[in-house]
């Protein structure tokens, strides 16, 4: 499935929150019922990202709004520390947040690593350890295990980083 991504508007906050939604419901029917707790990501979070400018829609061939996700230069506070193991390099990286999608959705995360490592060079994850469909996309893409990292609340997320590489000419 081809995908059209662009920037998020504050007027389609709603269906944000709405795919969040439909996307912890996907969670759950996958058995990971730990990430996204009810309210959470907050809405101010979702706000936040589309007043900076770092929150992407991405629609499919009709037009329709199938997912959503923020690409955010770093550095990232929660990345700041981690645990039994270590990050690939201490560059400049961006970090990819907030992958939410509608039921039925194909590709979307292959679609959100492509256009994200078309931007950025150096991009960090991560995850629930219960989030199996996210870590098997990562994987398959090549990016790699790093370790463990604390979210602002303290619970572990997997977290993974990709160093893409600049084609040859």
């Amino acid at each position: 499935m081809k995908y059209i991504i662009r920037k998020s508007s504050l007027n389609e906050l709603p269906v944000i929150l709405r795919l969040r939604d439909q996307a912890r419901e996907i969670m759950r029917s996958y058995g990971n019922t730990f990430q996204w707790p009810d309210g959470y990501p907050r809405e101010g979070m979702f706000k936040n990202d589309i007043e900076q400018g770092y929150s992407y829609i991405m629609e499919d061939e009709n037009r329709s709004i199938v997912g959503t996700f923020a690409l955010i230069p770093g550095p990232d506070i929660t990345y700041n520390v981690i645990y039994d193991g270590q990050w690939l390099n201490d560059e400049p990286y961006y970090v990819i947040h907030r992958i939410a999608s509608t039921p039925g959705s194909h590709g979307v995360l292959d679609a959100v690593l492509d256009f994200s490592e078309a931007i950025a060079k150096n991009i960090r994850i991560d995850t629930h350890e219960a989030n199996i469909i996210m870590r098997k996309g990562l994987e398959k893409h090549g990016y790699q295990y790093c370790g463990i990292i604390h979210i602002l609340d303290g619970s572990e997320r997997l977290a993974f980083q990709k160093i893409v590489s600049l084609p040859l000419i």
